[in-house]
């Protein structure tokens, strides 16, 4: 018998030359294959094609070993699952119990639950290469019910109570049913950036699996999509994502859409029970980019928006995906979700709406000078919140004359329209003066601000002023009214001061239009004579 007499080509890459008798003994599916290839074709050394073969070629290879070998191969947790697969293909089951793989591999999977973690973790980590195959003929449901048990019987506070099935029982009969495992109370736990705690020793080594497998584990535990109620399987499902995400320039990261939607079920379910904002900031992202759906993400944000007093700046300062620096259209949202729930009012609600405006005030100095920011984007952030949220608009200023030294190419019309936000008489005396002598602020504008603080004051002294209707009321002590006298002369020196200023704006617009006026009228004059005179002088200065 030559060496040639069996031609057979592995998915459509590897061609082996192999004996006919040998394999066929062992065999059934190529004992098959042969008598209907020679049927079709006379030639003496038929070719066979095997397509998505367990394992490619290595896996035909190791099979063919315990062909050549007699049926003698030494059986490990790293080769027994492709063993099991390859045999299943190859329908290795000769009734000769020397020459049955599949029989042979069987015998040694039914004592998975005496293997060590790393066996276990070895075999599941082995079947990734031939998963549908693996996952067909019920390897991948004995070998994480064995893991699970491991884990349940080894922490210190049980993700789950176990009853392990029979471990004589064979897999071709039946799989091990995972009907015996139970949830366990979940108490609160701390944020998901923490170290792992001793029950949760476990995540790490998970972290290694393909993203179907842990598809499969989760599936088995009953606890996949929305059916995820359980804090620990979250927590470790947000610890292999973060591995994920850490992972330099992996591809296909929409693969673990499923997994990164589980993960946001149980953090929803758990809420502000177990998740603070800086975690549910964390939370997303991790989950960011690695497809999850539309739904899920609203969900998270609509937690995050209602929790938004919580957040600090570092908290809003998320990477942007559409040409700016940051997120601003994420932290928009988060605003609206937070107006919309605190619509009611009531002094609880005004004062977490006010620290929001702190919150924001803060956020838009930060982002001023990204040069991808928009006049419109700026606009909507200042604008996001009502009136009520802010005392004081010093803080919109100060990030108002960032934005505009950061782009000196606006126009004023730009400018003016930026300026909208401000409330003016919410501006304190300091940040008017300044914004009276700010060179970027159209001088429109400036009038605007410095008129609506004259009537601040003018309300202000009137009240100041006594009734005389009412009888005035007694001194108390000397101390008091000369602190009082004081405090007057403090307020009439800023009033005077206001007023000049005031003044000298006043005067300074009169004298921009004489001058307007009066380059009309040359520019006029220019027009109607037919030629400059030589010599003659230009349009006066402005100065």
């Amino acid at each position: 018998m030559e060496l040639c007499d069996l031609k057979v080509n592995i998915n459509e890459q590897h061609t082996f030359l192999l004996h006919q008798r040998v394999l066929c003994s062992f065999s059934g599916k190529l004992k098959k294959m042969v008598k209907q290839e020679k049927k079709r074709s006379q030639a003496k050394g038929p070719g066979l094609k095997l397509v998505e073969f367990p394992g490619g070629p290595y896996g035909f290879e190791l099979a063919s070993k315990f062909c050549y070998n007699s049926g003698s191969i030494v059986l490990t947790p790293s080769n027994v699952c492709l063993l099991h697969s390859a045999a299943t293909t190859l329908e290795m089951t000769e009734e000769m119990s020397n020459w049955n793989l599949l029989r042979k591999t069987e015998a040694f999977l039914d004592g998975a639950f005496q293997w060590t973690w790393n066996d276990t973790l070895t075999a599941l980590k082995s079947c990734e290469l031939f998963f549908p195959t693996a996952d067909s003929c019920g390897l991948l449901h004995k070998l994480i019910c064995s893991l699970l048990a491991k884990i349940s019987a080894s922490s210190e506070l049980p993700l789950l109570s176990s009853t392990p099935p029979n471990p004589s029982s064979s897999s071709s009969s039946s799989s091990p049913d995972t009907a015996g495992f139970r949830w366990s109370s979940a108490t609160k736990t701390p944020e998901p950036m923490k170290p792992c705690s001793s029950r949760e020793w476990w995540f790490d080594d998970l972290a290694i699996l393909a993203p179907s497998t842990i598809e499969k584990i989760m599936k088995a535990l009953g606890a996949y999509g929305s059916d995820n109620k359980n804090l620990i399987l979250t927590r470790f499902l947000l610890h292999y994502l973060k591995k994920v995400v850490q992972k330099p320039c992996s591809s296909g990261k929409e693969e673990y859409g499923g997994l990164a939607d589980t993960a946001v079920h149980g953090v929803i379910l758990m809420g502000k029970t177990a998740f603070s904002c800086r975690g549910l900031f964390w939370v997303l992202r991790v989950v960011s980019g690695l497809g999850l759906s539309k739904e899920c993400k609203h969900k998270l944000e609509r937690l995050m928006g209602l929790m938004l007093e919580q957040a600090t700046l570092d908290d809003l300062l998320v990477s942007g995906h559409d040409g700016g620096v940051y997120d601003v259209n994420l932290v928009l949202r988060l605003v609206r979700i937070f107006v919309c729930n605190e619509g009611g009012g009531g002094a609880t609600s005004l004062q977490r709406m006010k620290k929001v405006g702190r919150l924001i005030d803060k956020y838009l100095g930060e982002i001023s000078p990204d040069q991808g920011l928009k006049v419109s984007k700026f606009l909507e952030v200042a604008e996001s919140l009502p009136d009520s949220a802010r005392d004081c608009f010093d803080g919109v200023y100060r990030a108002l004359d960032i934005y505009l030294e950061s782009h000196p190419t606006l126009s004023t019309e730009e400018r003016t329209r930026l300026c909208r936000c401000l409330n003016y008489e919410k501006l304190t005396l300091e940040a008017c003066k300044d914004l009276a002598k700010n060179r970027r602020i159209p001088p429109g504008v400036a009038v605007q601000a410095l008129v609506s603080q004259q009537s601040k004051v003018q309300v202000g002294t009137t009240a100041d002023r006594p009734d005389p209707t009412q009888t005035p009321r007694p001194v108390v002590t000397a101390a008091a009214a000369a602190a009082a006298e004081g405090a007057s002369t403090e307020e009439l020196d800023e009033k005077e001061q206001l007023k000049l200023n005031l003044q000298r704006m006043q005067s300074r617009v009169k004298e921009l239009e004489k001058v307007c006026r009066s380059m009309k009228g040359q520019i006029s004059k220019m027009v109607k004579s037919k030629s400059m005179p030589h010599g003659s002088r230009g349009m006066p200065r402005l100065c």
